[in-house]
């Protein structure tokens, strides 16, 4: 019974009312409580705690024990990140084997330094030191880089933002050697170590979509069948090539788009999918230098302008994990849809009871899955 309302991702209040009907209609043993559900939180609110506008875990050894989860950390990766409601940590497994674990929400602190600092010292960081993973904005906050259009915004080398004569001329950037207060940018004391750092495939594979797109004529055939792909999309998000992970996979299966794409474009566009295919999923071709350098050079011909994205894969291709689905931040993208629906339930009340109930939704108690029937077509 629970797992059926945990597949029918139903409120408490809704679950109620299913297994009273369910009563009445005497399919269920009378062994099963209608009130359960009230307090089906309470297993796992236990571990985590509301205090200076954060909602976190307090014991993760804790949690993951009452969930029947190895708490390794070399096994696990932390990912931040903030939607439009709130900011998240979640833990997310390597090889995405096992569900995503939240360990801190709040919808009062903004994404900063100083909100990220304390989020990291709420967790326990020192003591856990996980891997990290997030969007380069959040690798700013946690290396201690200034925000904005700054002249060195990569965390790994001096790489000169704002020297574009030598953006694709130079792969060789000179490393950065210490992360010292005031120098090439760095305005705060680092978070995490820069080896902890995970390369973001998705929001990489986003970044060289939001390049091409924007290279392209607004007026020409190829702008124009991207519109019709996605009619929801505003004519601005699509000149600003603002997309998500879904929707970057169905223009790559659209058959026709690179037909009406110039000889440039559609160089630029078949190496952008070689190196999405071989490269930032789950299969790593054995040439994957080669077609990341064929990337590199056919974004120049098009004219794209370099971006921190791209810069990664022209010169920190040794910082990449060897199979990158294993380690893509994709998971912790779907927990801000899962999470949605939460924030919406609880409506305002983000705290310990929202956590435990997420967490209790996770588990299953019974080894049965429901699959859907495949229809024939019958004629008459």
């Amino acid at each position: 019974m629970n797992d059926l309302v945990r597949e029918l991702s139903l409120t408490k209040s809704n679950a109620e009312l299913l297994i009273s009907r369910l009563k009445q209609w005497d399919l269920l043993d009378d062994s099963v409580r209608i009130t359960s559900q009230r307090k089906r939180h309470r297993g796992f609110s236990v571990f985590y705690m509301f205090k200076d506008d954060l909602c976190y875990c307090h014991d993760i050894e804790g949690l993951f024990q009452a969930m029947g989860i190895s708490c390794n950390p070399s096994e696990w990766r932390l990912f931040i990140d903030s939607s439009s409601r709130s900011l998240k940590a979640v833990l997310l497994h390597n090889t995405n084997k096992c569900p995503s674990i939240p360990l801190a929400h709040s919808v009062y602190m903004k994404e900063e330094y100083q909100n990220i600092k304390i989020l990291m010292s709420a967790l326990k960081y020192d003591h856990y030191n996980w891997e990290v993973i997030g969007d380069f904005k959040m690798v700013a906050f946690l290396m201690g880089l200034q925000g904005g259009y700054i002249k060195f915004q990569c965390y790994l080398c001096l790489w000169d933002s704002r020297n574009k004569a030598f953006h694709y001329k130079k792969r060789n950037w000179p490393l950065r050697t210490s992360y010292e207060i005031g120098t090439y940018n760095v305005k705060q004391q680092p978070l995490v170590d820069a080896a902890k750092i995970l390369m973001p495939p998705l929001h990489i594979k986003l970044g060289l979509i939001k390049q091409f797109v924007k290279q392209l004529d607004t007026e020409g055939d190829a702008f124009k069948h991207i519109e019709e792909q996605f009619p929801k999309l505003s004519e601005a998000k699509i000149k600003a090539g603002v997309f998500v992970g879904p929707e970057v996979k169905r223009l790559i299966n659209s058959i026709n788009f690179p037909e009406m794409l110039s000889e440039v474009e559609r160089r630029a566009w078949t190496s952008f999918v070689s190196v999405v295919n071989g490269f930032l999923g789950n299969h790593k071709a054995e040439n994957y230098r080669e077609l990341v350098d064929e990337l590199v050079d056919a974004y120049w011909k098009m004219g794209c302008r370099m971006s921190l994205k791209l810069h990664v894969l022209h010169a920190h291709l040794d910082e990449f994990k060897d199979n990158m689905g294993d380690y893509s931040e994709e998971q912790g993208e779907r927990f801000h849809q899962d999470i949605r629906s939460f924030e919406e339930r609880y409506q305002g009340q983000y705290n310990e009871n929202m956590m435990g109930d997420y967490i209790w939704n996770l588990l299953r108690e019974s080894e049965l899955t429901y699959r859907r029937q495949s229809r024939k077509n019958v004629s008459l």
